[in-house]
């Protein structure tokens, strides 16, 4: 009996099917190609624009803060009254915003009085000074009232109070167009509540320091 033929077409049909498995695990051993639409991973910043803001500027990996705004800016701009400050100082116009160089010198009122009161002179007088010590530097006094009385009234009252201030930092010497007054009436208390001690509070005159950019 002849074998060697059945015997061949064994080993023939053996090596065909090694290499078609051979070629299966080749082809599912291929690390795929990283495609370009990969998602950035998340590092804490979410991707996309923050707040729906669709102007941000990319900051790396499709992130994005809101407006262009660099965070690592020493100086960060806000809107001209000072709302939702975006970092430590504020800018306006030519100007960066100081509210922390007076804070001490806030000066406080007696109910439905824009009179400055005598134990509140000192605080004027040491204001009056910083800016004689330095002859650039404007400043802004705002006007504040309680909650008690019409949005109308509160805001005349918070004028008054600012004039106030302002007139007697004239008549010690600092030029009027190096003052500017703004009211925002009730609108922003520094204390939250319906008592005698938030409306003390309330009731004042404030401080910035505007210090020229250049």
């Amino acid at each position: 009996m002849n074998t060697a033929k059945p015997f061949s077409l064994l080993i023939l049909g053996s090596v065909m099917s090694f290499g078609l498995i051979g070629c299966k695990k080749m082809h599912t051993g291929v690390t795929p190609i990283p495609s370009a639409q990969r998602s950035a991973p998340e590092v804490g910043i979410p991707s996309g624009p923050v707040g729906g803001n669709p102007g941000g500027q990319d900051i790396g990996a499709g992130n994005r803060f809101p407006g262009g705004i660099d965070p690592n800016a020493s100086n960060l701009a806000t809107d001209i009254d000072g709302n939702t400050p975006l970092g430590p100082r504020d800018i306006e116009g030519n100007y960066i915003l100081d509210r922390e160089a007076f804070a001490d010198q806030t000066v406080y009122f007696e109910f439905d009085s824009s009179v400055v009161s005598p134990d509140q002179k000192p605080k004027l007088e040491a204001v009056v000074a910083r800016l004689q010590t330095d002859p650039a530097f404007h400043l802004k006094v705002e006007g504040h009232c309680d909650e008690r009385g019409t949005d109308e009234y509160n805001r005349a009252l918070g004028e008054r109070r600012a004039l106030s201030i302002r007139e007697y930092l004239i008549a010690m010497g600092i030029s009027a167009d190096r003052i500017s007054t703004i009211s925002y009436g009730e609108d922003k208390p520094a204390l939250f509540g319906s008592d005698e001690l938030s409306w003390a509070k309330n009731r004042r005159g404030e401080f910035v320091l505007l210090i020229p950019k250049n």
